[in-house]
């Protein structure tokens, strides 16, 4: 359960919420140009682009959950159970696991464009991390300030989607999103006019009544289509403390409160935590659920062209 958003204002911005009924072990993880990435069928890179994002706290790869690299290219993984279809490697064409799809993007494409010339040969292999971690099923959102595009490997391959909404959340497959979105489109953030019958006086008792029908609920489509009214709907100065405000306020909106979604294993969904960076410094901000003091982690230019991933909390 998560929902992954873009911003543009001025800057442009990239973030999610983290929605689990656990912790992963994240934690701020910057990867410096020299830090070898290791992939088990698409050779070793010993030089690459810095990106940063949160991870699995590992020493030996980084395991981003979502990242930005240093050119302002991003990327998100999302849950997408029962839809998502690995593959098996067969040793042709660029092979790539789940886990090693976003720094692998990051590191070597600097833009969308560049990226889906190599997402037209690519095949997501249901290669797992270790015993302990088996593949995740999860799609993707890739975005920069020109363009947002969906991945999700099904068993009929890897389904390439432009994204007009800059938006993501989980199942169902991004198609049903797409053509949801259309029984919303009469939803306003003005106030709204009696068009019921000209021969009823009907009027509006309260603001905010032209969003009356705006799902409430925590499923993945309601969130869609919420966190899409809140965001096109936006409306900020355009300086970064703004924006960032501005953007932790729409994932506020989508938020999930504790005892709100119970799993089928008993166990509470909660927004881990949120964030929100911005493409061109390459500021990442986040808050977790119990700390909702928004802290901010900068990539040291200095470390670059390190060797070492660095953990940044």
């Amino acid at each position: 359960m998560c929902t992954c958003i873009t911003y543009d204002n001025g800057d442009f911005y990239f973030g999610r919420n983290l929605d689990l009924d656990c912790s992963f072990g994240e934690t701020v993880v910057m990867t410096p140009r020299n830090f070898p990435l290791e992939f088990r069928m698409a050779g070793r890179r010993d030089r690459h682009y810095a990106m940063i994002g949160m991870a699995s706290a590992s020493d030996r790869f980084p395991l981003y959950a979502e990242a930005v690299n240093e050119k302002g290219l991003c990327m998100a993984g999302l849950n997408f159970p029962g839809n998502a279809y690995y593959q098996k490697p067969d040793g042709e064409g660029l092979e790539l696991a789940s886990f090693e799809l976003i720094p692998w993007i990051l590191g070597t494409c600097a833009n969308v464009e560049e990226a889906e010339e190599y997402l037209k040969e690519l095949k997501v292999t249901d290669t797992a991390f270790s015993d302990q971690m088996p593949p995740a099923p999860l799609h993707w959102m890739l975005a920069d300030k020109e363009q947002c595009l969906v991945l999700e490997a099904v068993r009929e391959g890897l389904r390439i989607y432009e994204n007009p909404f800059g938006v993501l959340t989980n199942n169902p497959p991004f198609d049903y999103h797409r053509v949801n979105m259309n029984n919303y489109l009469n939803l306003s953030a003005k106030s709204p006019q009696n068009r019921f019958s000209d021969q009823l006086n009907l009027q509006p008792y309260a603001q905010g009544m032209g969003a009356a029908g705006l799902p409430g609920d925590a499923s993945s489509a309601s969130r869609f289509v919420r966190a899409t009214f809140l965001k096109w709907n936006s409306v900020a100065p355009q300086d970064e403390k703004s924006n960032v405000s501005q953007f932790f306020h729409i994932l506020d909106g989508v938020a999930m409160v504790r005892g709100s979604v119970i799993t089928e294993a008993g166990t509470y969904d909660v927004t881990t935590y949120s964030c929100c960076i911005n493409t061109r410094t390459g500021a990442y901000y986040y808050k977790t659920y119990d700390d909702s003091q928004i802290r901010k982690v900068e990539i040291e230019k200095s470390c670059l062209d390190g060797r070492e991933l660095k953990m940044m909390n």
